[in-house]
Formats: structure tokens, C-alpha cells, sequence
């Protein structure tokens, strides 16, 4: 991420040298509540660029800068008011230095400048930090265009997939999402306004930059992208499902996505993003024991084409393939002391996260499950300076989302509520700030969530 900063900078000071050959215009009045942006001014162009400056904006709420086409944010409005500064008085061989130095910057404005290469710059800004980017489509029409190009789609899902944000709602309004970024350790509060409000939708899975949705009554499936706004309702099911169910989300291919849900009965369906259509609609096989008795509480898992369940009785775990539509079960029995637990993975490895309590000790524990026995052997555990601050409670813990070595966890008890984070790459636990109300102090409860790879190219 340094590096990708380090270039962006070098491109913005290479504009100011060539756009802007004077004094950058004072700060203005009101720079200590607002983010800084630096007005350049071409010649040839009646239109000025105005550029956040990166270093000193901390880009929190930035998903929200969406500039309409054709629109112009107040802020470049006032942008416009700010007085030059005046110029500094330079000495006769300055003046002429700088007379003999237009012709040549001219020339390099007309022939650098305007036929820049737009592949490298979509390279440039596909590598930016997602809050960056989201801050940079304001400049102009053509940069908030980006997220519709399809050469900027592809350089952007050609690159390694970004540590995953986690969409979350809360008790207090369950209708709006409240989205964590560990990165920059902020949260943002993106809204979907496309969702119904007059129903409970709950984030159930993800994949490829996609949330897939579903309402509290287990009837209307939604998939949509929290940063871009994209969405689709997705057609009704061949059949009524009463019950509680469970829903993985997978990619398929490149341009498509594939949504599977089970229920206690068995049956189950995959819908294909590509097709538009609920297929292959089935009973699990004989030979995995009815009812399928879910673990609810520990969210699916995907590795590759393949969807893990956590089952509680008999004992673990219930894999699907999207591409075979084979089912698997193994039974897996679980570590002692075992209470709240939850399915994560890393890589290839399929990981359980849980609260161990014995007597009035309790603590969370890492395991890993070992192919050869089908066995968890503990990998890790929470600091124990941490784990002092449970003791005695009466602790619950929520998966509010897991992906790509990544987990969210929410800890709690009458006396407390603890928001952490496992890296199970970099063994590190990390507190995560309490979420408040936008522009203001009151802090809101975590319900549940689920983690997604941001992306402002996924469509739904």
C-alpha cells in the first residue's frame, strides 16, 4: 500500500509542476474540519482538478463521495472562491528563466499530458486503497466513470484480492449497514437504498465483492455490491421454505456468482447468476442422516467450489461442491469445553474458532483440522491478559465474518461488549473501535455480518 501511495503522490507532484507552475493557493479557513485538496489549474482547459491531498486526508466516510454524472460537489464550489496567493517578487533572471521555461511546459502539457496512456493509469488507481479510490472518483466524470470500464474491471479482478471488510447491521436499525475496514481500523455506513424497508434483511454470505442477502422471513433472496450500489433481487424459489436455512455464495467464472441454501429437511437449491434461474432443486442423499441438524451460529465456509457447514448432531461437517453438486459428510467430534464455535478457513486449511470454558475460565481457542484424522488440533489462543477479562462473565460469541485468514468476533456478556479481529496468517488479534452513529457518539450493538472482498467492479 506505501508503494502504491508513493506513486500516486509522484503523479500528483509531477501535475503540479506541469499544470500548475506557481504557488500552491493558501489553505483554507476551514482545512481543520475538511479534507485538504490541492486546485490545479490547467491552461488549455477551463475546468481545474482538484486533487484530495492523501496525506492529510484520513478517508473515513469516503464510500460515500459518489459523484453523479453531470454533477458537481459543493465542495468544488467552494473550491472556486479560494484567493490565489500573491505572487512572490523573483529577481530579472527568475522572471526570464521561467518566460523561457512556458513554451516548453506547454509543449509537454499537449503532448504528455493529454495523451497519457489510460492503461497505465487505470493500473495506477486499480492499485489505489479502496477508500482512496472511492475519495479520487470525485476529481471528474471520467475518473467516477471507472467503475462502469470494462479494461478497468479486468486490471482490478487481476490483481490479488484485498483484505477482506466486514458488512454488518445492528440491533438499533437493522435496515442500514454498518461497514468495518481493518485496514484503516474505520467503520462506514454505506446505504443499499434498493433493499426493501418495511422487511428484516439480513447478510448471509458473499463472494467476489457481492453480499447476498436474505429476509428474516426466509422467503426473498437480494445480492448487491455495498460499495457501488449495484444490485438484483433475485427470482422467487421453485418451492416455500418455512424453516431456517443455510446460504453459501461461490463465484462462477469470471462475470458470475452461484448461491446455494439448505434446510433441515434436506432440500436445497443453487441459483446461477449467469442463467438467472434457481437450479438444481434436490433432497440431500440418503446416506447423510435427516434431519440435517445445522449449526446456525457458525456461518459456511467456501474454499475454491466448495461449501462447509458445521453440523451439531451427530458432530461435523457438511460439504457441498458447486461444480460436482456432490455432497459430503464427516463426522468430527469436537474439542472439550467447548461452547460457542464457528467454521473459518485460510488458504486450504478449514479452521474452528470457539470459546473453551472450564470453571470460570474462558478463553478463545484456534484449531486445525488435520486431513489424515479428521481430528482439531489447537493452533492458537486469545492473549491470556485478554482472556482475564472474562473471567467469571457468562460470554457469547458471534462470527460476524470470516474470509481470507480474516475473522470477526463479537464477545459479550451483561458487563461487556468486545469487537475483535484473528489473523490467522500473521497470528495477530487486533481490538476493533466500537461502531457509533454517524457524525455522532452514541455507540451501536453488532447483530450479525458477514465479510466480503471490497470491490468497485463487481456487479450484481
Amino acid at each position: 500500500m506505501e508503494e502504491e501511495l508513493a506513486m500516486l503522490r509522484q503523479l500528483i507532484g509531477q501535475l503540479q509542476e506541469l499544470l500548475h507552475n506557481r504557488s500552491p493557493p493558501p489553505p483554507s479557513p476551514h482545512s481543520s474540519s475538511s479534507p485538504s485538496f490541492l486546485v490545479l489549474h490547467n491552461p488549455h482547459y477551463q475546468n481545474r482538478w482538484c486533487l484530495p491531498c492523501i496525506e492529510e486526508t484520513s478517508g473515513d466516510d469516503c464510500c460515500d463521495i459518489v459523484m453523479a454524472a453531470g454533477k458537481r460537489p459543493k465542495i468544488f464550489n467552494m473550491l472556486e472562491t479560494v484567493k490565489q496567493q500573491q505572487p512572490l517578487k523573483r529577481s530579472r533572471k527568475q522572471q526570464q528563466r521561467n518566460q523561457e521555461n512556458d513554451g516548453i511546459t506547454g509543449n509537454m502539457d499537449q503532448e504528455i499530458w493529454q495523451d497519457f496512456p489510460q492503461d497505465l493509469f487505470e493500473a495506477v488507481v486499480s492499485r489505489l486503497p479502496i477508500a482512496t479510490f472511492f475519495q479520487f472518483r470525485a476529481v471528474c466524470r471520467n475518473w467516477n466513470a471507472l467503475i462502469d470500464s470494462d479494461s478497468f474491471s479486468r486490471c482490478f479482478t487481476e490483481l490479488p484480492q484485498t483484505i477482506p471488510w466486514f458488512y454488518t447491521i445492528t440491533h438499533e436499525n437493522v435496515n442500514s449497514g454498518q461497514v468495518y475496514d481493518p485496514c484503516s481500523k474505520k467503520w462506514h455506513h454505506p446505504i443499499i437504498p434498493a433493499l426493501p424497508k418495511k422487511s428484516i434483511v439480513l447478510p448471509m454470505a458473499s463472494a467476489g465483492g457481492l453480499v447476498c442477502f436474505l429476509d428474516i422471513g426466509h422467503r426473498n433472496f437480494y445480492v448487491s455490491n455495498p460499495l457501488t450500489k449495484s444490485f438484483r433481487e433475485l427470482p422467487a424459489r421453485s418451492f416455500k421454505v418455512w424453516s431456517r436455512v443455510a446460504v453459501g455464495m461461490t463465484l462462477n467464472g469470471s462475470h458470475g456468482y452461484k448461491v446455494l441454501w439448505v434446510g433441515c429437511e434436506g432440500e436445497y437449491e443453487v441459483y446461477d447468476s449467469l442463467r438467472n434461474v434457481w437450479t438444481k432443486r434436490g433432497t440431500i442423499p440418503s446416506s447423510i442422516k435427516l434431519p440435517v441438524l445445522l449449526n446456525f451460529k457458525s456461518q459456511p465456509v467456501a474454499i475454491g467450489s466448495t461449501l462447509y457447514f458445521m453440523l451439531t448432531d451427530p458432530e461435523g461437517i457438511l460439504s457441498y461442491d458447486m461444480v460436482s453438486g456432490k455432497w459430503k459428510q464427516s463426522i468430527i467430534p469436537g474439542p472439550p469445553h467447548l461452547s460457542d464455535h464457528t467454521l473459518a478457513e485460510c488458504g486450504e486449511r478449514l479452521l474452528l474458532v470457539g470459546l473453551v470454558s472450564k470453571n470460570a475460565a474462558t478463553c478463545v481457542c484456534i484449531w486445525e483440522l488435520q486431513k489424515m484424522t479428521l481430528l482439531w488440533k489447537e493452533v492458537d489462543r486469545m492473549p491470556n491478559i485478554w482472556c482475564l477479562e472474562f473471567y467469571g462473565k457468562h460470554i457469547r460469541m458471534n462470527c460476524l465474518g470470516n474470509k481470507a485468514c480474516l475473522v470477526f468476533l463479537s464477545l459479550r456478556s451483561r458487563q461487556m461488549n468486545r469487537l475483535v479481529t484473528y489473523n490467522a496468517v500473521t497470528r495477530e488479534w487486533s481490538k476493533v473501535p466500537g461502531c457509533t452513529v454517524p457524525r455522532g457518539r452514541k455507540r451501536l450493538w453488532i447483530a450479525c455480518g458477514t465479510a466480503f472482498h471490497p470491490s468497485p467492479t463487481a456487479r450484481a
